[in-house]
């Protein structure tokens, strides 16, 4: 994550540097929006720029242009997001060992410099329990809480650090942070829509109880352990506390996969998905949803099936901050919104996110990026070109046209045709123009993995106004030259080219030429032979 406070003199550069898809591609970035920050914002005023080198303020800047700004980066590629810095540092426990600057990776877990997040999440799913008065067993779900606060305790102490300075920090707050994840199974499991006022009372309570008995279990630990050594710089100076903070909602995208249930505290993406890990696809179907359908063919699914797109923004965003009320560290969560999601709807969300007392806002708009995740099972892939590498090997041939020499240069990537470069002298303007666009289309179908046979066929025989005769036979065009020079390399197709192979074309209209020695067009009047 890397993270970068509003009021810095690069906050522009900043908000900009994933513009362009490819840079910092394995970072996430939010910016640090201060309380002042956001309040102009809001007041449409401008906001002090302090220089961090300098220690001092430097500049003034317009806050609805640089909100604008990062609301118009995050509809476009779904970053920078929002960290509320200073609302962080408020309820920091730690708040006596200095400011907290930044996030892990996914903004989650605030962080003293040099400390790491010691994270773990509970299936609720796992403790539905029809028949009782609440569907849900507090019992044992209670009793796990405190398994798991001792478990992650542990983890400290038998971890080993790469640095002595983390060790140091990580023994000295013993910061850890329990969450849940299989929320949207549990709501499924309850017939309860995500996104209604019945969810966001269980969130409360569920959230109000697991903090409750995580506390209990870190000072119960602390009876017997001892209380974290950095208590004295914390809100716990007095009392015995095992650990700093217990309570957080990471993402566990890979650990709800390994565990079979819905992510963190995230509404079902798809029933019907596409994964995309590193090179491979993994194809989903919700378990839930499938015995439904199973016991149900042919019926329409009840509306507490719902998916992350079928709910509006605001009900993303309320269901973050009724889980944040009981959080101690913060709340990973996405804010989906469609593609066809307008700017607004941006700002309101992050607008929101702040009103509602959130720590932090990611949104993503479904398709801004060239690549994502997670898909929908009913998607289409959609088929990237290749990244160009900055040497290539190549050939270059050369064939006669009607209007001279063609020279044809095709580079090869792992083994493959990947570019064709084609270019004419002395012809005129309009025809190196059109060998460069012919060159280019080319090398993009070849880019995106299209068989070069497929590209010939596309573009074998196409008449031109003065086809010539050449050693290899027949020329009827510039496309039908490098046609030809594909095929010799790459083999010559079964079913010969385009069905146009023998037809003469007027070079004012386009109009076909009638089978004259010197055709004059029927439709302007233009003779070859003049």
């Amino acid at each position: 994550m890397g993270i970068l406070r509003a009021d810095h003199p690069d906050i522009e550069n900043f908000i900009l540097m994933k513009r362009d898809g490819k840079s910092v591609g394995n970072f996430n970035i939010s910016v640090a929006a201060t309380d002042s920050f956001m309040e102009a914002v809001k007041k449409g005023t401008s906001f002090e720029v302090y220089d961090p080198y300098r220690k001092k303020i430097v500049d003034r800047k317009d806050a609805r242009k640089v909100f604008r700004m990062i609301v118009e980066s995050a509809w476009a590629i779904g970053d920078p997001g929002l960290i509320f810095i200073d609302r962080i540092n408020q309820s920091n426990p730690t708040r006596g060992m200095g400011l907290i600057d930044a996030t892990n990776p996914c903004g989650e877990q605030p962080l003293h410099a040099y400390e790491s997040c010691n994270l773990g999440s509970i299936n609720v799913a796992n403790y539905f329990a029809p028949g009782t008065s609440d569907l849900f067993d507090w019992e044992r779900f209670g009793k796990t809480i405190e398994m798991a606060v001792r478990f992650l305790d542990d983890v400290i102490d038998v971890n080993k650090y790469p640095l002595p300075e983390i060790d140091a920090v990580t023994k000295g707050n013993r910061r850890i942070g329990l969450g849940v994840m299989g929320w949207a199974d549990l709501l499924i499991l309850m017939k309860i829509r995500y996104d209604s006022p019945e969810a966001l009372a269980v969130a409360d309570k569920l959230g109000a109880f697991l903090r409750a008995k995580a506390v209990a279990a870190s000072e119960k630990l602390a009876r017997t352990r001892g209380s974290f050594p950095n208590i004295a710089k914390s809100v716990f100076k007095g009392r015995k506390m095992r650990n700093a903070t217990v309570f957080t909602i990471a993402p566990t995208g890979t650990i709800s996969r390994i565990a079979g249930c819905s992510s963190s505290i995230e509404p079902v993406f798809a029933f019907e998905f596409t994964s995309h890990i590193i090179d491979s696809k993994l194809q989903d179907v919700h378990p839930l949803f499938l015995e439904w359908k199973q016991e149900n063919p042919g019926k329409m699914p009840p509306p507490y099936f719902v998916t992350a797109h079928d709910i509006a923004p605001e009900g993303h965003i309320k269901m973050q901050a009724a889980f944040q009320k009981h959080v101690d560290n913060s709340v990973s969560k996405t804010i989906n919104l469609p593609h066809e999601a307008a700017l607004l709807d941006v700002e309101k969300a992050y607008l929101q996110a702040y009103a509602l007392g959130t720590k932090g806002i990611t949104i993503y708009r479904d398709g801004c990026r060239e690549e994502q995740v997670l898909n929908k099972a009913d998607a289409p892939d959609r088929r990237l070109p290749e990244e160009r590498p900055d040497t290539l090997n190549s050939i270059t041939d050369k064939i006669k046209t009607g209007f001279g020499n063609l020279y044809v240069t095709i580079t090869f990537f792992n083994q493959k045709p990947f570019e064709v470069f084609a270019s004419i002298g002395k012809s005129g303007y309009s025809t190196m123009a059109d060998a460069e666009a012919i060159g280019r289309l080319i090398s993009l179908a070849l880019r995106t993995g299209v068989d070069p046979k497929e590209v010939v066929s596309q573009i074998a025989g196409i008449g031109g106004s003065d086809p010539v005769f050449t050693e290899g036979g027949l020329v009827t065009s510039i496309p039908d030259a490098i046609a030809k020079v594909l095929e010799r390399h790459f083999g010559t197709l079964k079913n010969g080219g385009s069905k146009d192979m023998w037809q003469s074309v007027c070079k004012q209209c386009g109009a076909t030429l009638p089978d004259e020695k010197c055709p004059t067009c029927p439709n302007c009047g233009w003779n070859k032979c003049s």
